[in-house]
């Protein structure tokens, strides 16, 4: 997609943080955006605020983790713009206690919405012909686990996998896909991840049984560990530069999109362990 002057694209997770940055810089280069979010107040604040830029932008509300929701505004999209070149799947939740609720929203609105996203928009990119790009939102911790909440690093490792291998899938039919591992972004991630919980999300809502949460399969966050988190996303990097970056990896087709350094030691170390894994055996007899 080296222009995307004229473009759709199809933002979920846009109506702050990094989807509005994101769907920002789209409209800013001349792509027509749709954006999508759950909270339908701030989702009109980011359309008309974008609209007071002259962009041609609109906003349709959904629950991304109901598949026939994201069909829906799949639906409006076309009925809006006509086509679709690009969709962001940008949605995302933190994790939350180890039951069957919050892995069923974790991975609902993280992983699940990626893979219908997948399969939704891109035969509707297809269909026209003109090419078009898939982006999906991981993270850091969809390289590197052990930040503290495995719903969320196992939803963001499946992401990951899921680009790579959608990748070389689609690549014949001149779509690229490209996957955004942030690190620490400027966002209310942080604070406001259960102010927007459905209420069929939330009246299911249980706590851990005491077996599990004795073994702390979720370390729990102390005071001290929520409010290190809190300090380094409010001084985090700017949701407009990780917009620009991700603009930029769409014009050049890029795979792995990072917006800084800060982890990739953590990501060399992972990446020596499996070296040392392999090295271990090397030279073995296997029987074959």
């Amino acid at each position: 997609m080296k222009d995307l002057v004229g473009k759709t694209a199809f933002v979920t997770g846009a109506a702050s943080g990094i989807g509005l940055g994101i769907a920002t810089a789209l409209a800013q280069a001349g792509s027509k955006v749709m954006l999508c979010d759950i909270r339908q107040e701030p989702l009109n604040a980011a359309v008309a605020a974008l609209r007071e830029m002259n962009a041609d932008v609109h906003g349709v509300p959904a629950d991304v983790s109901l598949k026939s929701e994201l069909q829906a505004a799949a639906e409006a999209t076309i009925a809006r713009f006509g086509k679709v070149h690009v969709l962001v799947n940008n949605a995302g939740v933190g994790g939350g206690g180890w039951t069957d609720n919050s892995w069923n929203w974790v991975l609902g609105v993280n992983l699940m919405s990626v893979i219908w996203g997948f399969e939704i928009f891109s035969p509707l990119i297809v269909a026209h012909g003109e090419g078009g790009h898939v982006v999906c939102t991981s993270s850091i911790s969809g390289l590197v686990a052990g930040g503290g909440s495995p719903l969320y690093d196992v939803s963001k490792y499946g992401v990951v996998a899921l680009c790579e291998g959608m990748r070389n899938t689609l690549a014949s039919h001149g779509i690229g896909v490209s996957v955004l591992c942030p690190g620490y972004i400027r966002t209310n991630f942080a604070t406001s991840g259960m102010s927007y919980v459905p209420e069929r999300i939330a009246k299911a809502s249980v706590p851990p049984r005491p077996e599990v949460a004795a073994l702390g399969l979720v370390p729990a966050r102390t005071a001290g560990s929520a409010e290190t988190t809190t300090t380094r996303v409010d001084h985090g990097i700017d949701p407009a530069y990780v917009g620009e970056l991700v603009r930029e990896g769409i014009e050049n087709d890029w795979l792995y999109l990072f917006t800084d350094t800060e982890f990739e030691s953590a990501v060399d170390a992972r990446f020596a362990a499996i070296k040392q894994g392999f090295d271990r055996i090397r030279g073995r007899s296997t029987g074959r």
